[in-house]
Parts: structure tokens; sequence; C-alpha cells
């Protein structure tokens, strides 16, 4: 299968957007935690990727790297800075969203939208 992944609403072109595909709730949305992981780079205000995956169930968490150092920066609550999102364009309240929350079942070539936060 294929999940492909497009990322659109970038403020600017700069840097780089850190996409995580995640399998499982024990890992997301943790760094280093991911199923899969790639980097692209920012060109347009429109980006995708595709991810080869097996049938099932799965969660992306992302974010705009405008500074490209390799963290999503936040503010002293914690808050990031740079753009982000998560699949299912779910926004969150006062913590990340849940797997469940954000969870899609893939059971054929699929692509999805997700639209960043500021």
């Amino acid at each position: 299968m294929n999940l492909t992944v497009k990322v659109v609403g970038y403020k600017n072109t700069n840097g780089k957007t850190q996409i995580g595909l995640y399998n499982n709730e024990i890992s997301f949305p943790k760094i280093n935690k991911q199923y899969k992981t790639a980097i692209i780079n920012v060109n347009s205000f429109v980006t995708k990727y595709t991810f080869s995956i097996p049938v099932g169930y799965y969660a992306v968490a992302l974010f705009h790297d405008a500074n490209a150092d390799g963290v999503c920066n936040t503010n002293f609550l914690g808050i990031p800075k740079e753009g982000y999102g998560f699949s299912n364009n779910i926004k969150p309240i006062i913590s990340a969203p849940t797997f469940n929350e954000t969870k899609m079942s893939i059971q054929k070539d699929m692509e999805i939208e997700i639209r960043l936060i500021y």
C-alpha cells in the first residue's frame, strides 16, 4: 500500500518538514519512536511524501521545521512555535491528541491532506 501525505498551509517555504508515521498508541507521537519517518525540503506551499506500508492502522504527526534545526521549537508552555499537524486534522486543545483520535485504517492506496496549525 501507499500512503501519500500532502501538507498544506505553510506560512513560508523555509526549512524542512518532518513527518512521523506511527502504527501504535504506545509510541504516538513520541520523537524517535515512529514506525517510519521522512524529512522533506519545503520548496513550495504544498509538499507531498509517499510511504510504502502494509495494511493496518496508522497516525501521522508532523511539523514544519522552518529554521531546519531538527526540532519542533516550542514556547515556555510547550506550545509549538513552528507549524504542526496531525492526521484527521485534529487540533489539540491542551495536549497532543491520542493515537485513537488520529488513526486511519489503510486498506488501499490513499492520500491524506494535513493543514498546518500555527
